[in-house]
């Protein structure tokens, strides 16, 4: 099955008075690069409860109404590596991706190719098998799917395995054969009993354990202090951030509505986000899973940059990534511009 990319153009009216104060001051450069407002921003996104804030923004209309006269145009992807595909090929301007494909591509660019703006979302990840595995050593000898090589789930999933003593290798080689399988064919392959599990993201998660009878053997909330751990983050293209820091800002603004609407909101948010999802792939999910699903994620702007060098050295170690500087990945300039005493902190990781 190819990667769903499902192009969507929306033309926006109205601007957010709001969103027009202060917008170029602090910019992300120093202002040599600004041409003022875009004429058009191209987004990504994936069809998952852990892009919500996506998800949400696009069904209510914030973004479009935050970006005002700027077109939006969305872009769906699979996973992360997909999206830094398109990303540096400035196929987009900006996407909702997980933190290690953004650590990735920081890394490889030296520090050029992009910049954390905001966080989306923490937790609702998993790692679900099928009956009769019932502890880490069952796993010798199994075979365990992930999004895509490099994806913040397949990182996270080679990273325990190698704490277990398991030694894996990104051919699908080792004592556990990991596979990266797009997670519609990873339910798919589940059912059929092809696949022994996978470590996924909301709502694959519920969606094999409520459709597919797979149960829990680690949520990634246990491997973090306090269960914190960032799933989703907004990487703008460090180019589209330098000339067209107003866009950028009024998209943080729409995204940032998205998440007070989720919070303001929660006897909505399971229906709006499904609406999105039908949308996007032209099936709903049954309300049990994205229940479930909604219950394992948590929505804030705030990146949770402290995490990221432990990020690094997991992807490293996985094998999935260079060792390299994150200095710099982070400018939370133009959210915490918006955030006022409520800003966050890029952990010296970048500007704030």
């Amino acid at each position: 099955m190819k990667t769903l990319r499902t192009a969507t153009a929306i033309t926006t009216l109205g601007l957010i008075a709001a969103m027009m104060t202060g917008c170029a001051t602090g910019a992300a450069s120093s202002g040599s690069g600004d041409q003022g407002p875009a004429e058009e921003l191209r987004l990504g996104y994936f069809a998952n409860v852990t892009h919500a804030p996506a998800l949400v923004g696009l069904q209510e209309g914030l973004l479009q109404d935050a970006l005002g006269d700027t077109k939006l145009s969305t872009e769906v992807f699979n996973a992360g590596p997909a999206a830094i595909e398109a990303l540096t090929a400035g196929a987009i301007d900006a996407t909702y991706i997980g933190p290690n494909p953004s650590i990735n591509t920081f890394i490889q660019s030296g520090g050029e190719s992009a910049r954390i703006v905001a966080g989306a979302a923490t937790g609702g990840a998993a790692l679900v098998v099928r009956d009769g595995i019932d502890t880490p050593a069952d796993l010798k000898g199994k075979t365990l799917a992930t999004p895509q090589l490099g994806n913040t789930q397949d990182v996270a999933l080679r990273g325990w395995l190698k704490k277990q003593g398991f030694a894996t290798d990104t051919s699908g080689g080792g004592d556990v054969t990991i596979t990266p399988t797009e997670n519609a064919q990873t339910f798919q392959l589940f059912t059929d009993g092809q696949l022994d599990g996978a470590w996924l993201p909301e709502p694959w998660v519920s969606r094999l354990v409520v459709d597919a009878g797979a149960k829990v053997l680690v949520d990634e909330a246990d491997e973090w202090p306090d269960g914190q751990f960032p799933t989703t983050v907004l990487l703008v293209r460090t180019e589209f951030l330098d000339e067209h820091p107003e866009t950028v800002a009024k998209l943080l603004a729409g995204h940032e509505a998205s998440v007070k609407w989720i919070s303001d909101n929660p006897a909505q948010v399971a229906t709006v986000v499904n609406a999105q999802i039908s949308a996007d792939t032209g099936k709903p999910l049954a309300d049990a899973v994205i229940t479930r699903a909604l219950e394992h994620v948590t929505f804030s702007v705030d990146p949770h940059a402290d995490t990221f060098s432990t990020l690094v050295d997991n992807g490293v170690q996985a094998g999935t990534q260079k060792p390299g500087s994150i200095e710099g990945l982070f400018d939370l300039r133009l959210l915490n511009q918006q955030l006022g005493d409520a800003r966050v902190s890029a952990a010296g990781l970048g500007e704030e």
